[in-house]
């Protein structure tokens, strides 16, 4: 390939703000507060650092409901702390990447407010109103993903409004082109002061079907699911015009030099790739959320990368994401023992890999009490396991009160086992999962192969999965055992001699190896001479 891109190479990570560092005493993160820990992720060698939102919110959904895209939420801190960070952040080397939610914003926003006061005003149709239905119940039978009618009776005005989230998260208009250019702004005002790309919210959410139609009912959906899978979103969201507005969203990335547009997207595989757009002119990197529901097996993980590899389009640069805030997280869902082998995974596939803060330590999903439950989704939905607070615990940073995080007690409980599994022990252990991350990055970032390279399948059989990265004359084959038995196989169409760069243990550096034979929860990087496979 031509000299890749800096986010072709990068491997990024995400910081939850509320909870990566307190600085001033309240139990919630904050900017001066990741602002310190920058040389953290230095060190660990990250390239680019993606913070989710910090603008003005009441916080319904914790900063996924905007009040002001232009203005930083007090609870985080200042204008004057942002750029501070984005000066620290690109003293170090570091891109930052900030989280734009344009489907949606807060009830509180000026522009609702207007929007919400007059069927006269002009900036009614920047928010989805309906007439009722003829019964006067909601216009369709389109489901808000939090629970409940997707559709807020106003009294006032006789009309319902749309909001695929919470009621106090009105979706905003696209189809109306003065929402458009007032949103490019708010993307170019952030551009202009230096941000490195945007990571854009639900991104497939951003068109509605032009005629309202009801969905058509999910003959699949299995009862103790969330609610709103009982329809298929065939009219609320991912609808074709979606992409046009997307074109537009990537030509304001590109008034800009070696800026990153991401797209949120959970679709399948066939039609997340189409959001890379005709001719490469959609989002940079559709985030490919797909090993967050795969089944945890060698089988299933090698037959997913096949087939995103064979659907990406020409010029169509794959990426990968083990973990985020909404989801539970990756060393409570495979298993502590098996979470070094998903890191190697994760760090050796083809394409831009993303960390979830804490991942590099093993953090847990976290059993969040009654009485602490934060997350609206958890509260409006409850007893069916779809909180998200227990994968936004506060990050661990050492043995002393609250893991160094605050000096108070946080806004979410920490997980329990904090006073052994943080940041400053496991940086002393080199065969701690933290070394483990630490070390795969830098071998990605120092081997073309890793980061630029093809991707070759070997071999998948029972709980071993195979495949090789080549680049020029160079080759890293990447061995993952899948199961807690060791492992024992020679195949007769390759001849095995190579040298061991890394083990998910963290102890045979060096080794050389004629055969293959792998531990229990073992993953190997073995360096191959040329011309081996």
């Amino acid at each position: 390939m031509s000299k890749p891109l800096w986010w072709q190479t990068a491997t990024i990570y995400q910081v939850y703000p509320r909870s990566f560092q307190d600085s001033n005493g309240d139990g919630v993160g904050d900017l001066p507060g990741l602002t310190r820990r920058l040389p953290y992720l230095k060190d660990l060698g990250i390239d680019a650092v993606w913070v989710s939102p910090i603008f003005c919110s009441p916080m319904a959904d914790f900063g996924y409901d905007i009040s002001d895209y232009r203005a930083i939420d007090p609870l985080f801190g200042t204008m004057e702390n942002f750029d501070e960070m984005l000066t620290v952040a690109h003293g170090l080397g570091l891109k930052l990447l900030l989280d734009f939610v344009p489907n949606h914003t807060s009830d509180r926003h000026p522009w609702f407010l207007k929007s919400l006061s007059s069927k006269q005003n002009d900036k009614r149709d920047w928010y989805i109103w309906q007439d009722p239905a003829p019964d006067g119940g909601p216009p369709n039978n389109w489901l808000s993903e939090f629970g409940g009618s997707a559709w807020q009776f106003d009294a006032a005005s006789g009309q319902y409004y749309y909001h695929a989230f919470l009621a106090s998260q009105p979706d905003l208009n696209w189809r109306n082109p003065n929402v458009r250019e007032a949103m490019h702004d708010n993307m170019r005002f952030w551009l202009r002061k230096g941000v490195d790309g945007f990571r854009v919210d639900v991104i497939w959410h951003l068109m509605k079907d032009e005629q309202f139609r009801n969905n058509p009912p999910n003959s699949a959906y299995v009862k103790g699911r969330p609610p709103h899978q009982r329809i298929i979103p065939l009219y609320s969201a991912d609808v074709p015009e979606v992409h046009d507005v997307i074109k537009g969203l990537r030509a304001v990335i590109d008034e800009f030099d070696e800026r990153l547009l991401i797209g949120e997207i959970y679709l399948p595989l066939e039609k997340l790739v189409t959001y890379y757009g005709q001719i490469l002119q959609g989002v940079h990197l559709p985030f490919n959320f797909t090993l967050l529901e795969t089944g945890w097996s060698a089988i299933e993980i090698a037959k997913l990368v096949s087939n995103y590899e064979a659907l990406l389009p020409e010029g169509g640069w794959p990426n990968w994401v083990l973990s985020n805030h909404d989801r539970p997280r990756v060393a409570t869902r495979v298993g502590r023992d098996q979470a070094p082998v998903t890191a190697m995974l994760l760090l050796t596939l083809r394409g831009t890999p993303t960390i979830y803060y804490g991942d590099e330590l093993g953090l847990p999903h976290v059993e969040i009490p009654p009485d602490r439950i934060r997350d609206p989704f958890e509260k409006n939905v409850p007893g069916i396991g779809v909180g998200r607070d227990g994968a936004r615990t506060p990050m661990q940073w050492d043995a002393s009160p609250f893991a160094g995080f605050s000096t108070v007690e946080p806004w979410l409980p920490l997980a329990p086992d904090w006073p052994a599994n943080n940041v400053e022990n496991l940086r002393q252990d080199q065969t701690s999962i933290y070394c483990l991350y630490r070390n795969l990055i830098a071998l990605r970032r120092d081997s073309p192969v890793l980061s630029t390279g093809t991707y070759r399948p070997i071999a998948v059989s029972g709980d071993l999965m195979l495949y090789v990265r080549e680049l020029d004359r160079e080759r890293i084959l990447v061995a993952l055992n899948f199961g807690s038995s060791p492992i024992e196989a020679e195949f007769p169409s390759i001849h095995l001699h190579g040298t061991v760069l890394l083990s998910t243990y963290g102890d045979r550096e060096g080794e050389k190896v004629t055969q293959l034979d792998l531990r229990g929860n073992e993953g190997l990087l073995i360096r191959l001479p040329d011309a081996t496979i």
